[in-house]
């Protein structure tokens, strides 16, 4: 039912005003990199970044200049400093609360001293890299109820710096351009139709003076597509269409006309564009500087189910690809299609990591990509023409029989599509990995996966409508069924499923296709991963902790408890010879708003962002658990109309957002004690610029107040068993 967010204005210095500003703006700390025509001790100008230095990022042992530190999108710095040696020592040198308990998904970016990131609702932050200090702040105002449209929280995974500027995505769907000394708004764009369910909550890319930006909303119905602007005027110079418009529109004069006629037109059928047909490219954006060419990772369908989106026909191209574009035109060069007919949310949006393999199978020396997708399996991919070398699962996946290398396609297993009934498929749509980021250490061989296993049921719905702007999937979410994986009564499946959900961190060997050592976990949601020269992994949790271990061996070496759920990849850089590690803390994403656990049961802290070294004395801010109000359902008396009408409504509109840690639960809101305050919030919109849209195109005023009924029976539910715990 909308996102609604909470916010506490606790920083210690004042906000700027939306246009930026910067009264608190100093000189960077300086660094050991020498900036051309000055000393090593002057400070350099803020963001100083060109062709050049991305080239080179990753021989750049001081800073993190852009999302995956390099082109490569490697994570790994060779930096080692912090090491498994030292690792006791190890700190924290400084820590900064952040203005919202919302998810925190932002890599920092590290220039000469100076930290840049982006925070949830798409805000950005200048701070002194050393010192923690913040230099300035900008807030986009963004329109507060387009997180309805956002699927996945109010998230933003980070920036790009490029000329002496800073670029954000907004939720809203803006493109937006800072100086870097002070915050101030340069330009501004934007790049999707706002009256549609689109978001941003991408990491931009700074490629060749361009600056690549996907965007977000398969889910709810819109058509993807990534475009690119010039970096110092904002001027779009290309778009790629992921997926084919209707026919009857002709072509879009885009970069993607002629292989969108050619390649993907012919394999779509029915009347796929009433929703878009999906197709996003909310992530996942290299540049393989050795080809000249941009890789881009391409979403799921619009809706869900093959059967409604294209009459159950047809590959459905580009979706669920890897599509090689040219950086300067936007024009195709080549794609690999990992799920052709897409049907589970499937997406190729994760990272996509470059690299040279020694490849048994010739014994020379390969330049690839490697991607762990949504699906399961582990791809290795010849990045000059995108043939595919490997494919192997990475966790259990019970949806194919294998990949087949010579024609690249998955051998599907019976009933993988849920045509014959309800289907427990592993991965679910959630993913053997998310968005959370990986790394590869070329000094050890491995991936770092933060993997995860999730199952879902799907099953055929029979009675799918259509609803604009809300999450259209075409797939009724049912009981486990009776199979080989799961015996008993429903409820002995349902506890089977639940205890199947792990979390894992996988050392995985992309050469010969296997894991060399695997962490599983109680819960999955784990964060992101950076590993170093050290011989350390860094990962944080969904419990608070930050940890390392040993690169080789798994090891468990170090842990520091940080209160917040850990989701964000951590970076490392080195600022007047001392090597820091930093990383966003703030639990959230999709798993923080629909999945519940015990953090329900306590309003979430304050997100944070916290850098470490050797002998690090800082100590973070006290925190004390509060616990989230009592529920307090009214007196009333309902219909059994009602309750059935409300129970329906409920689950179709608002437990995507409200079932999790992240937002109000609403089984313990006041507001359902008043008619009144609930029909102004659901249907009038009274928290609209804070996140929680109106929902009047979707329901009238019985809805919200069948829904209201349905709400105070979970409230009396939860009250008599939190009365019973005690």
């Amino acid at each position: 039912m909308g996102r609604t967010r909470t916010i506490f204005f606790i920083l210690s210095v004042a906000s700027l005003a939306a246009c930026g500003g910067s009264p608190e703006q100093s000189a960077p700390a300086s660094t050991e990199t020498a900036v051309a025509g000055r000393a090593k001790t002057d400070p350099p100008p803020f963001a100083a970044v060109d062709a050049d230095r991305l080239a080179n990022a990753a021989d750049d042992l001081d800073n993190w200049l852009s999302y995956g530190r390099s082109y490569a999108e490697q994570r790994y710095s060779p930096l080692d400093q912090i090491n498994d040696d030292n690792i006791d020592a190890l700190g924290l040198a400084w820590a900064i609360e952040l203005d919202t308990n919302r998810g925190q998904e932002a890599t920092p970016i590290i220039v000469d001293g100076v930290m840049y990131i982006s925070t949830a609702w798409s805000k950005v932050m200048a701070l002194d890299a050393a010192t923690g200090k913040v230099l300035w702040r900008f807030d986009p105002e963004n329109i507060g109820a387009k997180a309805a449209h956002a699927c996945c929280d109010v998230v933003n995974r980070g920036v790009a710096v490029w000329n002496g500027k800073v670029y954000v995505g907004t939720i809203d769907g803006r493109l937006i351009a800072l100086d870097a000394a002070t915050g101030a708004k340069v330009w501004e764009k934007i790049t999707v139709d706002q009256e549609k369910p689109y978001t941003i909550t991408m990491a931009p890319r700074a490629v060749k003076g361009k600056i690549i930006i996907g965007n977000s909303g398969a889910e709810l119905g819109v058509r993807g597509y990534v475009s690119a602007y010039d970096a110092e005027t904002g001027a779009l110079v290309w778009r790629f269409y992921t997926v084919p418009g209707n026919p009857a529109d002709g072509p879009d004069g885009a970069a993607s006309d002629e292989a969108l006629a050619e390649l993907a037109l012919p394999t779509w059928h029915g009347e796929w564009w009433t929703l878009g047909g999906g197709g996003t490219v909310w992530d996942s954006v290299v540049y393989d500087e050795e080809f000249d060419q941009l890789l881009v990772g391409v979403g799921n369908g619009a809706p869900w189910n093959h059967e409604y989106r294209s009459d159950g026909k047809g590959d459905n191209l580009f979706l669920s690809s890897i599509l090689a574009l040219n950086p300067d035109t936007g024009a195709y060069k080549w794609h690999y299609q990992a799920n052709p007919g897409e049907t589970w949310d499937y997406t190729n949006t994760q990272q996509i990591t470059l690299a040279e393999l020694e490849i048994e199978i010739d014994g020379v020396t390969r330049k690839v990509l490697m991607q762990a997708p949504k699906n399961g399996f582990f791809y290795v991919i010849d990045r000059k023409d995108g043939k595919l070398i490997s494919a192997e699962p990475y966790v259990y996946q019970n949806w194919a029989e294998r990949i087949d290398l010579e024609t690249g396609r998955p051998i599907e297993t019976a009933n993988a599509r849920y045509l014959d009934g309800p289907q427990m498929v592993l991965p679910g749509g959630i993913g053997g990995h998310a968005w959370h980021p990986m790394s590869y250490n070329p000094k050890t061989g491995l991936v770092y996966i933060p993997a995860m296993t999730v199952p879902l049921v799907y099953e055929h719905n029979d009675d799918y409508e259509i609803h604009p702007g809300r999450w259209n999937t075409g797939v009724s979410f049912t009981d486990p069924p009776a199979s080989d994986e799961l015996k008993g009564t429903r409820e002995e499946r349902r506890a089977q499923m639940q205890a199947m959900q792990k979390g894992y961190l996988v050392a995985w060997d992309p050469v010969n296709q296997e894991p060399r050592w695997t962490i599983e976990r109680d819960w999955p949601w784990n964060g992101g991963t950076l590993s170093t020269g050290g011989n350390l992994v860094f990962e944080g949790l969904p419990n608070g902790e930050f940890e390392a271990r040993s690169a080789d061996n798994g090891e468990a070496l170090w842990s520091f408890q940080s209160h917040r759920g850990i989701m964000a990849g951590p970076a490392t850089y080195r600022v007047n010879g001392e090597q820091y590690v930093a990383v966003l803390g703030g639990y959230g994403g999709s798993m923080g708003m629909a999945t519940p656990d015990d953090r329900n049961k306590f309003i979430p802290p304050n997100g944070i962002v916290m850098a470490f070294k050797l002998n690090g004395q800082a100590s973070l801010p006290a925190y004390e658990p509060i616990a989230r109000p009592a529920p307090a359902p009214t007196g009333e008396a309902f219909t059994q109309a009602q309750l059935e009408t409300g129970r329906d409504k409920y689950f179709t509109y608002c437990t995507i957002c409200h079932n999790g840690p992240t937002n109000p639960e609403l089984n313990r809101t006041p507001y359902m004690q008043n008619a009144d305050a609930w029909r102004s919030i659901v249907i009038d919109g009274a928290l609209e610029d804070n996140g929680m849209a109106s929902f009047r195109d979707y329901l009238n005023n019985d809805d919200a107040e069948a829904i209201r009924a349905y709400v105070n029976t979970l409230a009396r539910d939860l009250a008599e068993k939190e009365t019973a715990a005690q």
